[in-house]
């Protein structure tokens, strides 16, 4: 085989520029993806950057008063109140029992009736009694028949005694006699006055004013001293009292009260706010119980409405004291945050500064403070959602406060919108319809008409026709 070196330079030179040119295109290559990278992350970068500018703008609060109501603190004497639960007790409760045995022959009274002391509730066959009154009646009477002769003769003995006539040992056995007899006299009255209570037991009387309960014994029973329901329960509800109890922690408060004067002491009604009534306390337990925490109180009420029950659970508060010039604010002005309660006070240009103000006590409506707000400082009450402690406000009036809907309203979707229009539509459609088809009715039978003349105009013709070509 035959060597050429030309062959081999040329296959060389072609070898060397295709190298070249791939050489190239890798460079290009490279270059291109490196800006490309570039670019996708400076793209990316300023689309970061535009997101956040974004939320800024979006979460930026443009600086706008904000609407808030206020209120002026009040300067007055506050009393300060002990809250507690308690029972309604009757004063007065009484079993009214027979004192004697015997038949009911009579009651007096009605069931739910106010009595009066001494009214007679009943009475007992009295026919017995009046004859063991009769009996030491008698019995008295014939020992005093016997006094009386035994007094005379110890006068005799005394005269013959005394004249040595008789003997002076006589006298003296006759006037022990007379002793005896007078000491049976004195037996015989007070079998007397015995019979006499046991008569006057058969009516059995009101021992108190009250109120009659459920009768116990109808009319007709017979009844014993030792029978254990009695005849009726009467209560008295006028006056009335209320044991009610408080925290052990009040023990002191409500002692150094109660030495200055009678304290207050108010009922609330079934609704936890009307006061029914209002009375004195009368009573302190002398021990805490021991399984509770709280100390026994009881208080008298004149009930003149009757408003309060014996076994009815009543709320009940205690004036243990008066606060003089007490600056008081509404409850809803007081705030609590992370360092305690502060109220917001509306300064010069309508700015608002959060001050820290001690609480002396609150209720539902109103706070007493003790410090840290004056009697011309102006409060906010109402708007606290976007307020903060330098803000702007603007103070609306009281009734522009917006009130609840009673109930909430029916409220109209866009789908009743289009099925009412819908509806609107298809009727007109159906009313087009409807016209459309009873002018072609109108034409079909106005076609029909001229059809029916025609062909009886035709008959007619050729009928006259046929009359004609006859002989």
């Amino acid at each position: 085989m035959l060597f050429k070196p030309e062959l081999n330079e040329t296959a060389k030179a072609a070898g060397e520029r295709v190298a070249r040119v791939a050489s190239r295109a890798r460079r290009r290559t490279v270059s291109i993806t490196i800006t490309l990278l570039i670019l996708g992350g400076l793209g990316y970068i300023a689309w970061t950057a535009m997101q956040q500018k974004q939320a800024a703008n979006r979460n930026a609060r443009p600086d706008l008063p904000v609407p808030v109501l206020a209120a002026m603190p009040r300067v007055q004497d506050v009393p300060v109140y002990l809250d507690g639960v308690g029972s309604v007790r009757a004063l007065n409760n009484v079993l009214v029992r027979s004192q004697v045995d015997g038949k009911l022959i009579a009651v007096n009274f009605t069931e739910g009736q106010d009595v009066k002391k001494g009214d007679v509730l009943g009475e007992i066959d009295p026919v017995l009694y009046k004859a063991q009154l009769d009996q030491a009646v008698a019995k008295k009477a014939q020992d005093e028949a016997l006094l009386a002769n035994q007094r005379l003769d110890l006068a005799r003995y005394q005269q013959l005694a005394a004249s040595n006539a008789g003997s002076k040992q006589q006298a003296d056995t006759q006037r022990a006699t007379v002793a005896q007899t007078e000491a049976l006299v004195n037996s015989d009255q007070a079998a007397i006055d015995n019979a006499q209570a046991m008569l006057g037991y058969t009516k059995i009387i009101a021992p108190l004013s009250g109120r009659a309960g459920l009768r116990q014994v109808d009319q007709g029973n017979i009844i014993h001293a030792s029978d254990v329901t009695g005849l009726v329960i009467i209560t008295q509800l006028q006056p009335i009292a209320v044991q009610f109890s408080l925290p052990q922690q009040q023990i002191v408060r409500v002692n150094a009260a109660s030495a200055k004067g009678a304290l207050t002491v108010d009922v609330f009604g079934n609704d936890g706010i009307t006061v029914v009534d209002s009375g004195k306390l009368t009573g302190i337990d002398n021990q805490v119980d021991p399984t509770t925490g709280t100390l026994k109180l009881k208080a008298e009420f004149p009930n003149a409405s009757f408003q309060l029950w014996p076994g009815q659970f009543v709320n009940v508060r205690l004036k243990v004291e008066t606060i003089s010039k007490a600056v008081v604010v509404p409850t809803s002005a007081v705030q609590r945050g992370p360092a305690g309660t502060f109220s917001y006070v509306i300064g010069d240009g309508d700015i608002v500064t959060a001050k820290p103000v001690v609480v002396t006590q609150q209720n539902e409506t109103d706070a007493v403070i003790a410090s840290g707000l004056s009697a011309s400082d102006r409060v906010v009450t109402t708007g606290f959602a976007n307020l903060s402690d330098g803000a702007k406000v603007i103070v609306g009036r009281e009734e522009q406060t917006p009130t609840a809907d009673l109930a909430p309203r029916k409220k109209r979707s866009s789908r009743d919108g289009q099925a009412k229009d819908g509806q609107s539509k298809d009727g007109q459609s159906k009313e087009g319809v409807g016209e459309r088809r009873g002018k072609k009715g109108e034409r079909a039978q106005g076609e029909g008409d001229q059809k029916g003349q025609t062909g009886s105009a035709q008959g007619g013709e050729q009928s006259g026709s046929g009359a004609k070509s006859q002989p």
